[in-house]
């Protein structure tokens, strides 16, 4: 085996040794875990799937977090595609400062902004709903979804939308049916991002949300009990919160690679 060959193997092994182990934990109980170090689940057990499947507090939890992540991608989406298409496709005083400006939103903590979302939207009743995590995140995910789009619609040349208004096609036509399928692969790339931030993004979503749109991240982090942590079941928790990631990057792996190519992801 050549050693060009040899050296992906090893990377790829060591990238999936944690994901084997918390896989291999969840077929585990508690006690087994801390007994000592074992690469098998000596005692096999499927308990604490059962009880993330049966316990309305745990699958509720990954019902909360995909609809808030479903909500806030539509949205981002939604409201980034006119606006990289006008910075794209326009220049205006103070274009570059605002773009700029959309950035910095996504490289502020989100902790900055915890507790004035919180007093916002208690005081309008949006508190403890999906629509609160939601829109909390589209702070973060329309500045990168601008970002993202604006250089795939760089690369498609103006011509393309004057062509469209010669033969007759109204813009929001045009948009929806000649353009939007144009970019595709960055609309792709787009969602994935959103997607992943909000999935794994913690503290606005715990902060937001109390009993009735609370994640299933917040979920996993009560599993305290008297006899300590029930790590078994954290594990198993952790492995059903990959599935919805990996399940996105199947669908959108080859917009992820071409926005690689493109040199703007």
């Amino acid at each position: 085996m050549q050693k060009r060959t040899i050296v992906p193997i090893i990377y790829i092994l060591f990238l999936m040794l944690p994901i084997y182990w918390l896989v291999a934990m969840s077929f585990k109980t508690t006690n087994e875990i801390l007994s000592g170090f074992s690469l098998f689940p000596q005692t096999f057990t499927l308990e604490n799937y059962k009880t993330i499947f049966t316990d309305p507090t745990w699958y509720w939890g990954y019902i909360n977090s995909i609809s808030y992540v479903t909500i806030n991608t539509i949205i981002s989406i939604t409201v980034a595609l006119p606006a990289a298409y006008a910075f794209s496709r326009y220049r205006f005083l103070g274009d570059k400062q605002l773009f700029f400006w959309l950035l910095t939103n996504r490289m502020a903590p989100a902790a900055v902004f915890a507790l004035p979302f919180f007093q916002l939207y208690s005081a309008v009743e949006l508190f403890d709903t999906y629509l609160a995590v939601a829109l909390a995140h589209c702070l973060f995910n329309i500045p990168l979804s601008v970002w993202i789009l604006e250089g795939f619609m760089g690369g498609i040349p103006k011509e393309l939308d004057e062509t469209a208004y010669v033969d007759g096609y109204s813009f929001p036509r045009f948009f929806a049916t000649i353009f939007i399928p144009s970019i595709k692969a960055g609309v792709g790339v787009a969602a994935f991002f959103c997607f992943m931030f909000s999935w794994v993004e913690l503290l606005l979503a715990k902060t937001l949300t109390a009993v009735a749109a609370k994640p299933i991240a917040a979920t996993m982090t009560k599993t305290a009990s008297s006899a300590g942590y029930e790590l078994g079941l954290l594990a198993a928790a952790g492995t059903l919160t990959i599935i919805p990631g990996a399940i996105v990057i199947y669908f959108v792996r080859n917009y992820i690679a071409k926005g690689f190519a493109m040199g703007r992801v």
